[in-house]
């Protein structure tokens, strides 16, 4: 997503303009734009006009348009998102008040305004137009010389690094400056990970090559690692996994992405703090019930007392049309943050999202537990 303008008063109301430019990033304006928003954008309006002899002729012309949104309708096949609204801007093709629908569409530039922007459209925003914030697998593709430093997200990967070193050749009496070319290489290599790589949202760090290079890269960064203490490499040392390339050019990338043993891997990765959250509060829930609660009333109960440790919940629940239920799951979500506890927003159109759905849509795994919330269960069924 491309941000083109971003105008926000201190009460946090005003407009943003945006570009989806990949799939995901359709995805992410449909949970961005809220019934009640206002979007402008170009469309297509089929305009009747009357020539002077009463025969009538219509035609199809482009126009700028903005409507109050009343309707979302989001196609994942055709990756669009339809607006029907009521037209709100003098337009001399489209009556004040008018309905229409807006579809906006990839590469198509739209503002979207609100009356206000909370924290949750906010870290939306940011997470799409910084894809690095969501790209939970890197990869280093590398040959002798040769290496591409790149970060993979659910529909793109990112060249953010490339390092071209030239190393003397293997021959009689060159073995010396052979080696220090090698190293010097290696470096580099390391310093782009060390540089690109964010290990606290990368979960899997991909190494492919010809031959031998990438086994005697690992060995290098990681006696480099020992020597120099480097806490980084040394605590993640188990998210780094190597495969085989035929190059170290960036295409080599597809191969080692239908890696059957990649596949298993990265598919472990994707929304894998989620799934694991998941699993986590199922588990709580049988061995340790007063430490695990569902549903809007107990976990608002166990935020009041800054019991949550870790907060499950529904994008879902944030395109809710009632303006003043949204606030409320916005607020849980800051509090949460700001008593220290982890939250983790899923994504309806993920397996775990649907789970957690089949479970009021919010959930929490307490630091301690509040039996008490249990026994408000038994009271009011005994009622």
């Amino acid at each position: 997503m491309r941000l083109v303008d971003k105008s926000i008063d201190k009460e946090g109301e005003g407009s943003i303009t945006l570009i989806p430019e990949e799939p995901e990033d359709m995805w992410h304006a449909y949970n961005l734009i809220s019934e009640g928003d206002s979007v402008r954008s170009t469309t297509i309006r089929k305009v009747q006009s009357e020539s002077a002899t009463g025969s009538s002729t219509s035609n199809r012309v482009r126009t700028m348009l903005t409507i109050t949104v009343e309707n979302i309708d989001f196609d994942t096949q055709a990756c669009m998102l339809r607006l029907k609204g009521r037209n709100i801007e003098e337009n001399q093709y489209v009556k004040m008040g008018a309905y229409h629908t807006l579809d906006l569409e990839l590469n198509r530039k739209f503002s979207l305004r609100k009356h206000e922007w909370d924290s949750v459209s906010l870290e939306r925003v940011e997470i799409s137009v910084d894809p690095t914030k969501s790209a939970d697998v890197a990869a280093v593709i590398m040959q002798e010389g040769l290496a591409h430093v790149c970060l993979i997200t659910s529909s793109m990967t990112l060249v953010r690094a490339k390092i071209d070193v030239t190393i003397p050749r293997k021959r009689k009496g060159f073995v010396q400056q052979h080696e220090k070319g090698l190293a010097k290489f290696y470096e580099n290599v390391m310093q782009g990970i060390l540089r690109h790589v964010n290990f606290d949202i990368v979960k899997c760090v991909l190494i492919g090559s010809p031959g031998f290079v990438r086994d005697q890269f690992f060995e290098y960064m990681f006696q480099m690692a020992v020597k120099l203490d480097n806490k980084v490499l040394l605590d993640n040392k188990s998210k780094f996994m190597l495969v085989h390339t035929s190059s170290g050019f960036k295409h080599s990338l597809k191969e080692v992405l239908q890696d059957p043993a990649v596949i298993n891997k990265i598919s472990e990765t994707k929304a894998a703090g989620e799934v694991k959250a998941l699993e986590n509060f199922y588990t709580t829930l049988q061995c340790e019930p007063a430490k695990a609660f569902y549903g809007k009333k107990h976990v608002e109960t166990a935020n009041e007392a800054q019991a949550i440790e870790t907060l499950l919940i529904s994008d879902n629940l944030f395109r809710c049309k009632d303006v003043n239920l949204r606030k409320e799951y916005v607020n849980l979500v800051d509090s949460v943050r700001e008593s220290g506890g982890d939250v983790k927003i899923f994504s309806s159109l993920h397996i775990s999202g649907e789970q957690l759905e089949q479970l009021t849509g919010v959930a929490a795994i307490l630091r301690f537990p509040m039996p008490e919330l249990e026994d408000e269960d038994s009271e009011a069924e005994e009622d």
